[in-house]
């Protein structure tokens, strides 16, 4: 069969505040499992700007089986119009979408859009291999689990697939199939992967360990450097980003695949320089210092509150202490340190929230992120607000974690809003930071970020 993946066009955060996009790792895997059987096409719309007209084109120039999309929360109308304008060129296409707020609305979806055939929920990779052989043979689908589908006039519903225990048997993703060449940062091209999955921490904001599970599955290190040998040589990729939820979180695991870094890096060939996440209990002064050793620059690492109360309650199972050590040790390793914080979580008081900005500065981390708290489907956060009846809107456009969602008895929307411009400028605008980032060079991308920031604020406030 010939199989269409896109990821739709949208208003992205990241591509306006940086200028660039990321790749899209899920149909990126789904197109290296399904081309062993089916002739595939991606279409990355985001990065290549793609509208109506050039989706129109595409189809007609295709003229493809079945249109798989991958949707976000605040991307799911754009994803709806890609499924209709399928459906308007064919409507003997099957229209298949897959992604975390599909996987917890999938009904929801399926209601609102009847240009969609099928919801994957979950994993997809074997699922949507089951489901196009189904297609193909002209079977029905209601004994292949892990998807919701229409039947008759009813949404059903299979079992959930179980996980992917290993997950060295997924082949690698078809990069190939993507614009490679458009992923860049500055002079560098850029790559993502996923070395792991499954997440057994329980933040409430978080809905990976729904989603991937909470055992957490990882890929050989082995595995990690033979894929990113692979874009270094082939795809000329300089610089990746590790999306793993906590990279860090076997300390032997990452230790071994830092070491064969460094192997390559000495003699090996491979000229690569990368970022990754921690969780404030999984860093130590041994494995920061590899980290830098293996080519790592920068660390994400979740703080989130200054309050231990609001860390509590969120279920981020650590203290002020931990983190504080945690960015301290990154720092001391030669590493930069992201530090994110999150404000108008329910429950917060504006105290709490401007020593969440005390905290952040306290910190003095290379870059601070901030969010307003957003309840996304499949969280126990979104789950909290429907009960509560916190949530302002449903209108999922909306959810973009730079806009106030709920209602925080104490605090209102214009307050927060307030409080979320005055954590930028307090952080950006300090003294202290402004000289470090010219002592550093860091100005040029400072300026860029917070002006973009603003933008994008602005813009989602029109």
């Amino acid at each position: 069969m010939k199989v269409m993946l896109v990821q739709p066009n949208s208003a992205s955060i990241v591509k306006t505040v940086l200028g660039t996009t990321g790749v899209p790792l899920g149909l990126a895997y789904l197109g290296s499992v399904l081309r062993k059987e089916h002739e595939v096409r991606i279409i990355d719309g985001l990065t290549l700007n793609y509208g109506a007209a050039e989706l129109k084109r595409e189809l007609k120039k295709y003229e493809p089986d079945v249109v798989g999309i991958t949707a976000t929360t605040p991307t799911i109308y754009d994803a709806y119009e890609v499924a209709g304008l399928a459906k308007e060129f064919n409507p003997g296409i099957k229209t298949v979408i897959g992604g975390p707020h599909v996987t917890f609305t999938a009904k929801e979806t399926l209601e609102e859009c009847p240009a969609l055939d099928v919801v994957v929920r979950n994993e997809g990779e074997l699922t949507a291999k089951e489901l196009l052989g189904a297609f193909e043979k002209g079977m029905p689908v209601k004994n292949i689990s892990g998807i919701s589908f229409r039947d008759g006039g009813e949404v059903k519903e299979t079992e959930d697939r179980p996980f992917i225990n290993n997950l060295d048997e997924i082949p690698f993703p078809a990069y190939d199939l993507l614009p490679m060449s458009e992923y860049r940062l500055g002079n560098h091209r850029y790559g993502m992967m996923m070395t792991s999955r499954g997440c057994p921490f329980n933040c409430i904001f978080c809905a990976s360990s729904t989603l991937c599970g909470k055992k957490w599955r990882a890929r050989s290190a082995e595995n990690v450097i033979e894929e990113l040998r692979m874009l270094n040589t082939e795809f000329g990729v300089t610089e990746i980003e590790f999306m793993d939820d906590t990279f860090t979180l076997s300390k032997r695991r990452a230790e071994k695949i830092c070491d064969l870094l460094i192997k390559e890096g000495n003699g090996g060939g491979m000229d690569i320089s990368w970022s990754g996440s921690a969780h404030a209990n999984t860093i130590d002064r041994a494995l920061a210092a590899k980290l830098k050793k293996a080519g790592c620059h920068d660390i994400y690492i979740g703080a989130e509150s200054g309050s231990q109360k609001v860390l509590d309650f969120i279920g981020k199972d650590t203290s002020l202490e931990k983190v504080s050590k945690a960015v301290g040790t990154v720092k001391n390793a030669g590493l930069n340190v992201l530090t994110s914080f999150i404000i108008g979580v329910p429950g917060e008081t504006v105290r709490m929230i401007k020593d969440t900005i005390k905290f952040a500065e306290k910190l003095n981390p290379t870059y601070a992120q901030f969010t307003i708290c957003t309840p996304y489907p499949g969280t126990r956060l979104f789950a909290l607000a429907k009960e509560k009846g916190l949530l302002i809107t449903r209108d999922w456009r909306r959810y973009t974690t730079v806009e106030p969602i709920m209602n925080i008895p104490g605090i209102s929307t214009e307050q927060l809003r307030k409080l979320f411009n005055r954590a930028y400028i307090s952080f950006y605008l300090r003294p202290r930071y402004v000289l470090s980032g010219l002592l550093n060079r860091r100005f040029f991308l400072l300026k860029k970020a917070v002006s973009g920031a603003l933008d994008y604020y602005r813009a989602s406030k029109v």
